[in-house]
C-alpha cells in the first residue's frame, strides 16, 4: 500500500472521472502515492452520462489508423482489466461482452453500412455482413424495415457508474486519496509542483496529471497557450427500463420477476446506438451539439432519440422512461486523446478521449503509469502527444476541430 504524509504526494491528479481514477489506480500499483482532486463527486462528469460502449469496430473511421490501433489495444486489455479491478475492489465494474449489431433501415443507410463494412475488412476488423433475416434472427425485436446489418461479435460494454465505484474502492484499498469537492485553484511548477486547492489546502507533488475532460481546455491555472485544445461536445442520452411481463402464474404469487429483453446486444443505427444493461435498463444515445458548456436536456433531443429508437426497436414504446441526461464529451481536433507530457515540466495530460473514454481507460492508465516511473508505455503514444496540436493551442479551444463525428460512447 502506498503511503504519504498529509500534503505531499508523488502524483496529484486533477479530475476524478474514469480516466483520472484509472490512472490513480495504476499509479498506486506502481508504488506511487496519489491524491485525486475532484471539484464535484468522483465520476459525476462525462463518466456519469456515458453509455460505456467498448466498440473499436463500430468506432473505426477513415483516416484514423492511429486511433483504430489504440481502440483495439484498449479493447484487448478490458477483460483482464475488469477482472483485476473486481478482484481488488470487490465491486463489479459492469463489464459485459454482448456483441454489437449495426443495422440499416433503408437503401441509403445500407449503402453507408456497406462502406463501413469495407473499411472493417481493409483494417482486418472482425465484422460480418448479414441480410435482414439474419439480423432478425439475432434480434427478433428489430423493425420490419431493417434491410441489412453488420455483426461485430466481440464488442462489449461497461457500466461507467459501476466502473467508477470499483475504481474508487480500488484506489482507497491501496491508500490513495480522493478529495471530492476540491479542485486545483493554482499550480506552481518548480522542481515538482505546488498546488493550492479551492479549499485553501496546499499540496506538493512530483507530477500533476490534468484529467479534467472537457474542462481541460479552459484550465485557469495554465496560460492560454499551455492549455490543451479540448472543447466540450454536448450529448443527450435517454435511459429506459424493461417492465416486468406478467404471466398467469404470477397472479398466484409463484412466478419469478422475469424480463424479456427488447434486445440482447448493442444495436447501432445510422443516428443512434442502443445499449442494454444486465438489470433491464436500456440506454439510447446520443445527440451531438457544439454548444459550449451547456448541459440542458432539450425536448427536441429527447424526441430525436426516442423517435430513432422506436424506428429501430419498436418495443421500446412499452418501456419505462427512467432518466434523461446531457453530458460533455472532451473533443480534440483529430478525435484522438492527448496522453503524455504537458507544456510545463511536472505537468502530464490525459484527456480529450471524446467518445471513447471508457474504452480507452485501461490503455491510457497503463501508459500514464509507465511514464510516471520513467518506463516505456505498453503502446506507441507518439500519435497522442499533447503538443501535436501546438498551433491550435492558446485562446478559445472550443473553436478547434470543426470536423467532429457524431455520437458518444
Amino acid at each position: 500500500m502506498a503511503t504519504q504524509d498529509e500534503d505531499r504526494f508523488d502524483v496529484l491528479i486533477a479530475g476524478g472521472g474514469v480516466i483520472g481514477l484509472a490512472c490513480a489506480w495504476r499509479a498506486l500499483q506502481r508504488g506511487l502515492s496519489v491524491c485525486v482532486l475532484e471539484r464535484d463527486r468522483a465520476g459525476s462528469g462525462a463518466s456519469d452520462v456515458a453509455a460505456g460502449m467498448l466498440a473499436p469496430v463500430g468506432e473505426a473511421s477513415w483516416g484514423e489508423e492511429g486511433l483504430i490501433g489504440l481502440n483495439l489495444a484498449a479493447h484487448r486489455l478490458w477483460p483482464e482489466f475488469a477482472a483485476e479491478l473486481e478482484a481488488e475492489s470487490g465491486v463489479d465494474p459492469g463489464f459485459w461482452q454482448v456483441g454489437a449489431l449495426h443495422v440499416a433501415l433503408d437503401r441509403d443507410e445500407t449503402e453507408e453500412l456497406q462502406r463501413r463494412h469495407r473499411l472493417h475488412r481493409e483494417h482486418g476488423l472482425d465484422s460480418e455482413w448479414l441480410d435482414a433475416a439474419a439480423c432478425r434472427e439475432l434480434e427478433p425485436g428489430l423493425a420490419p424495415s431493417v434491410a441489412a446489418g453488420v455483426l461485430a461479435p466481440h464488442e462489449a460494454v461497461a457500466d461507467p457508474r459501476s466502473l467508477c465505484a470499483a475504481l474508487l474502492a480500488a484506489v482507497a484499498e491501496r491508500g490513495g486519496v480522493v478529495d471530492e469537492g476540491s479542485e486545483v485553484a493554482s499550480a506552481e511548477f518548480d522542481r515538482g509542483v505546488t498546488v493550492r486547492t479551492s479549499g485553501e489546502r496546499e499540496l506538493r507533488g512530483g507530477t500533476l496529471l490534468l484529467a479534467t475532460g472537457s474542462d481541460a481546455g479552459r484550465t485557469p491555472w495554465l496560460e492560454p497557450a499551455e492549455r490543451p485544445p479540448v472543447r466540450p461536445v454536448k450529448g443527450e442520452i435517454v435511459t429506459l427500463r424493461e417492465r416486468r411481463r406478467a404471466r398467469p402464474e404470477d397472479f398466484a404469487g409463484a412466478g419469478p420477476d422475469r424480463r424479456e429483453r427488447v434486445c440482447s446486444r448493442i444495436v447501432v443505427g445510422d443516428r443512434l446506438y442502443i445499449v442494454p444493461r444486465p438489470d433491464g435498463r436500456l440506454l439510447i444515445g446520443a445527440t451531438v451539439e457544439e454548444l459550449g458548456f451547456d448541459t440542458t436536456v432539450t425536448a427536441g433531443g429527447v424526441h430525436e432519440l426516442l423517435r430513432e429508437g422506436y424506428r429501430t426497436l419498436p418495443d421500446i414504446a412499452e418501456m419505462e422512461l427512467v432518466e434523461v441526461r446531457a453530458g460533455l464529451r472532451p473533443g480534440t481536433p483529430d478525435n484522438s486523446p492527448l496522453i503524455g507530457q504537458g507544456a510545463r515540466e511536472g505537468l502530464m495530460i490525459a484527456t480529450g478521449h471524446y467518445r471513447n473514454g471508457v474504452l480507452q481507460a485501461p490503455a491510457t492508465a497503463a501508459a500514464v503509469a509507465a511514464l510516471l516511473v520513467g518506463e516505456e508505455p505498453p503502446f506507441e503514444t507518439e500519435p497522442f502527444r499533447p503538443d501535436r496540436h501546438r498551433a491550435s493551442m492558446g485562446g478559445d479551444s472550443s473553436r478547434a476541430a470543426a470536423g467532429a463525428r457524431g455520437g458518444t460512447r
